[in-house]
């Protein structure tokens, strides 16, 4: 009997996701496995939502964004009759081994569930580039690309109408994706979760360029920062997704309001929101889920399970996942301080 291996992706979508389940699905027929797609991430498990994939059902997705096969943000370990149900649905459909595709919340579950005796292995994906044991994460330069474009377009606006452009991107813990487009478009401030810059000292900033007659500025801005005057805000139950995480209500808005009112210059706001998740992956992204993909199928195939491959210097390898969810990425003070040196006018 052919073995069978199960592939899934769980979480918030990214760029890249087709392309490392077309290499999952190819390397592991090349390894003489028959791959299962399992729908709509660990709740396709619980539900038993499978589908068979084959060479023809993964031709021509690699330039396609999002994942054919959904995905959810459901918690496999929050109930264990749950993870029964996985256990049993695995061993009905005759699946020996899983490729989970995710973020920092998936990979959390995966090595809970591999706890559990589940064998499995991990792909990195996330826009936020967060993730422990790997350099680059699939998604990332996906959203880096976008997010520069829509600086690169600002820019110009910005420019003719002398006002502050404010740019609210994505990023809840991590402000990777603010930090890098902002470096790569230009941008006059870069705020970001990992590190407290208040009111003030943006005004300054700001401030001392139109002194020094430069009269646009653009503000690249992380959603997860937590300004002074709101740091102590609670989010009502009502206001987060089924996994706990909050629901954000525009802290590029307020930025703008406050900028405005403190400066007396215009500004405007941009919201990027979900933009940054769709649309084609870049090359890089298209090649670093071929890797990935590969990679993960090696590894099922040595029987090396519990781990999850990432890249480390730009080589393929594998972390074990406890070391990986025991642990955060977030951006080193020294490398933020560095594009404080080329940004904006310093004060």
């Amino acid at each position: 009997m052919t073995a069978k291996i199960g592939v899934l992706t769980g979480g918030g979508d990214c760029s890249g996701l087709n392309a490392a389940i077309r290499a999952v699905v190819r390397s592991g027929i090349a390894k003489g496995y028959q791959v299962i797609g399992i729908q709509n991430g660990w709740q396709g498990l619980i539900r038993s939502d499978t589908i068979p994939l084959t060479d023809h059902s993964v031709s021509g997705i690699i330039s396609r964004g999002g994942t054919i096969l959904g995905t959810s943000r459901t918690d496999p370990v929050k109930n264990s009759a749950d993870i029964s149900e996985i256990k049993r649905v695995l061993e009905d459909l005759g699946i020996s081994a899983l490729v989970v595709i995710g973020g920092d919340g998936t990979l959390r579950a995966a090595h809970e569930v591999s706890l559990l005796g589940i064998p499995l292995v991990g792909i990195p994906k996330t826009i936020d580039n967060d993730v422990f044991g790997t350099d680059i994460t699939i998604g990332f330069d996906t959203a880096v690309f976008i997010v520069t474009e829509a600086i690169d377009r600002l820019h110009t606006t910005a420019e003719s109408h002398h006002r502050i452009m404010v740019l609210e991107v994505m990023g809840r813990r991590s402000g990777r994706i603010a930090l890098a487009a902002g470096i790569a478009g230009g941008a006059d401030e870069i705020l970001v979760p990992e590190v407290q810059v208040s009111m003030d000292e943006i005004c300054r900033s700001l401030n001392a360029r139109y002194r020094a007659g430069k009269k646009f500025s653009i503000v690249v801005v992380a959603e997860g920062i937590r300004h002074e005057d709101i740091a102590s805000t609670s989010v009502p139950e009502g206001d987060r997704d089924e996994c706990g995480h909050e629901k954000f209500v525009g802290i590029g808005n307020y930025l703008g309001k406050e900028l405005e009112c403190r400066l007396g210059i215009e500004t405007r706001v941009t919201v990027l929101g979900h933009v940054q998740r769709g649309g084609s992956p870049t090359a890089y992204d298209r090649v670093l889920a071929t890797r990935l993909g590969i990679a993960a199928v090696d590894q099922v195939f040595a029987g090396n399970f519990g781990c999850m491959v990432g890249v480390q210097g730009n080589r393929i390898a594998a972390a074990p996942l406890e070391s990986v969810v025991q642990q955060s990425k977030g951006i080193d003070p020294a490398e933020y301080a560095r594009a404080k040196l080329v940004a904006g006018i310093h004060v």
